[in-house]
Parts: C-alpha cells; structure tokens; sequence
C-alpha cells in the first residue's frame, strides 16, 4: 500500500537529505503539496544529530506518518532507523519532475561530488554522470572560494558569477589546482 493511502486527514510525509556537508528536509502533504522545507543546514560532520534536531522540530507542527531518507549520509540514518533508503539521483529526478515537469536536465553540485543527469518525461532517470575523483570537493571549493571573497554562498555567490563579464580563466579542474589559481586572481 501507497504511503499517502495509509494516511489520515492531517498526516505528512517527510523526506530528509544527508548529504555529505548539510541536511535538508521537506514535509508534503498526501497530495503532494509542499507544506514546510528546512533551510539548508550544515551539520559540520555531524548529519545523525542535526537529523534528530530537524526531525524532532518538524514532528511538532506536522505529524508525519511516513518518512524516508536520500543522500550520501543517507543509509546511515536508514540503517539506524529502520527507514527506507531512497537512491539520490532517482530522488532528484522525480522530485525535479514534479515541480518542474518540462526540465530534462538536472546538474547537482554537492559538497564532494558533482551529478549531470538527464531525465524523460515520466521523470525517470536516463542517464547520468558524476565527477571523478580529482573533481571532488567541488562543492566544498565554491564554500571556500565564497568565504575568501566574502560572499555568502546561497545569497550573493551565483549573483555575483552571472554578472562577470570577464570571467576568470583556471588552468586546472581539479579544485586543489583550481584554487592555486584562483589565489593569485586580483579581485
């Protein structure tokens, strides 16, 4: 039986993403209508804690009645909570197709890995991709990068890219590379 067809009139189901620098939640309702998102948090390697933080603040204002998990941190809430283990990218497919329905391509920077992926029209997953090893810690590059030019990352970091109109030249791809180059860019 469908999660939603056990629910009751004012049941909810969450969804918690550990990743491998931050914890995200989001709370639907049984049509799935989006009712509550947390806001990015950090867990600073702790994702177990800041997970029990988040669940327990959320379960006050929306009983949930299912609950599952995704993310590099994932199986480990999974496993020490008897929850379902739903695989990242096939998260991220149906979770973009449900919102935006005509999107086909999907490009996720984490904070140690980067995902191309590609998606049909149902929202299935078509293919995809994900950096090498050298191109780890892309995220975490971007975090670095923002702090030295003092700019916060989920508010002026993008802006400030998309108006450059002589963007900087990296010789590297890999970010420890990358960042020698970026050290020595007069900003």
């Amino acid at each position: 039986m469908e999660a939603k067809e056990r629910m009751g009139k004012d049941n909810y189901i969450l969804g918690l993403d550990l990743g491998s620098i931050s914890v995200n939640a989001i709370v639907i309702d049984k049509e799935g209508k989006i009712v509550y998102e947390e806001d990015y948090r950090r867990h600073s390697g702790k994702p177990l804690e800041v997970a029990r933080e988040i669940v327990k603040k959320i379960a006050q204002k929306y009983p949930f009645q299912y609950m599952a998990v995704t993310g590099s941190n994932g199986e480990y809430l999974s496993k020490e909570w008897e929850l379902p283990y739903l695989e990242e990218i096939i998260v991220q497919a149906k979770g973009i197709h449900h919102l935006h329905p005509e999107i086909r391509t999907v490009i996720d920077i984490g904070g140690c890995d980067a995902k191309f992926i590609q998606i049909n029209e149902r929202g299935e997953v078509e293919d995809f991709g994900m950096n090498s090893s050298c191109a780890s810690g892309t995220g975490s590059f971007l975090d670095q990068q923002a702090k030295r030019l003092e700019l916060d990352i989920e508010k002026e970091f993008a802006q400030e890219a998309l108006k450059s109109v002589n963007p900087a030249r990296l010789a590297a791809r890999c970010a420890v590379f990358a960042k020698t180059d970026m050290i020595h860019l007069p900003f």
